[in-house]
């Protein structure tokens, strides 16, 4: 997708949100973030504070390592808005969380892939037959490293998979205790940056996905206008990301304390955008429900359209 077909999106997007509702005030917003991407970037400009102020509200910013925490701090509202990968949401809904979609933002695209160390004697998907995968269970790596060994003539139980979040996976490529790692920015960045692996695969190859804004079910029933206000903030905060990278990768880098070098690397192939939940993207996260139940990695089959939160109208 091109820059001008996301802030079209936003645009169309937020102009449905945008209508009076007598919603239940609250004072603070707590917003789960990754250290990763666009939210890092409106936490680093103070958008989402901005844009609530007139609102009575503030923000409180809350850390995770990877989707699968987060969305259960969704579901016992622990927060009430935060930003994962397309995996993340799916094994929630299959789990019964308390989750919707309220927008979609780019994939991670170029910056998640499957890696292995150059004397590691792995040299393609075909090569991790037999071989310790290291991933995030129910990340969006867990979805890419699935979709790479099946467009490779494999199956999932051809590897063994090693769970690991991404700071104990780190160690364990370090320490060659895993022979390849699937993962994502800024976590790939630094270990390409480290040690320049060879790249099997990226997130593109295999899947058309993408990243997720999602809300505690319940709040996004209530607060329509704190979520119009907020994603108002995040087209702001993409649109200016899209054309400051340099300063994109000082941003996350203070914010962060990932090394600049990774966060460039990590910026400049990042792409910014907020955009509708449309039936398209509905579409491809369906597939990737029905695959990981084919699998038997979720517990139950979902209607992912069940979960995307529809603005009210009155």
């Amino acid at each position: 997708m091109t820059r001008r077909t996301f802030a079209t999106g936003a645009t169309l997007l937020l102009s449905a949100l945008a209508l009076p509702v007598g919603a239940q005030q609250i004072t603070t917003l707590k917003v789960g973030y990754q250290k990763a991407g666009l939210p890092v970037i409106a936490r680093r400009q103070g958008t989402f504070e901005a844009a609530l102020k007139p609102l009575g509200v503030s923000v409180e910013w809350v850390e995770f390592t990877a989707g699968p925490p987060l969305v259960e701090a969704l579901n016992v509202g622990a927060i009430h808005l935060g930003w994962t990968g397309d995996a993340p949401p799916i094994f929630g809904q299959s789990a019964g969380a308390a989750i919707s979609y309220v927008a979609a933002l780019p994939s991670n695209g170029e910056g998640e892939a499957i890696i292995a160390k150059k004397d590691s004697g792995i040299a393609s998907i075909a090569d991790l037959k037999g071989r310790k995968v290291g991933v995030g269970k129910g990340t969006s790596a867990h979805n890419l490293l699935v979709a790479a060994l099946e467009a490779n003539g494999l199956q999932f139980a051809d590897v063994e998979p090693v769970y690991l979040g991404p700071a104990d996976a780190a160690a364990a490529f370090a320490t060659d205790k895993i022979d390849a790692w699937s993962i994502w920015d800024p976590f790939l960045a630094i270990a390409e940056t480290r040690y320049r692996p060879t790249v099997l695969v990226r997130s593109p190859d295999v899947l058309q996905v993408n990243t997720y804004f999602l809300a505690n079910t319940g709040f996004a029933a209530d607060h329509a206008p704190v979520i119009a206000s907020v994603l108002q903030a995040l087209a702001e905060a993409a649109d200016w990301a899209d054309g400051h990278r340099d300063e994109v990768a000082q941003a996350l880098a203070e914010v962060t304390g990932v090394p600049i070098e990774a966060q460039t690397l990590a910026a400049n192939r990042a792409k910014f955008g907020v955009f509708p939940v449309t039936d398209t993207i509905i579409g491809h996260q369906q597939e990737t429900a029905d695959r990981f139940l084919s699998l038997g990695l979720i517990p139950k089959a979902i209607r992912v359209a069940d979960a995307v939160w529809t603005p009210p109208t009155n």
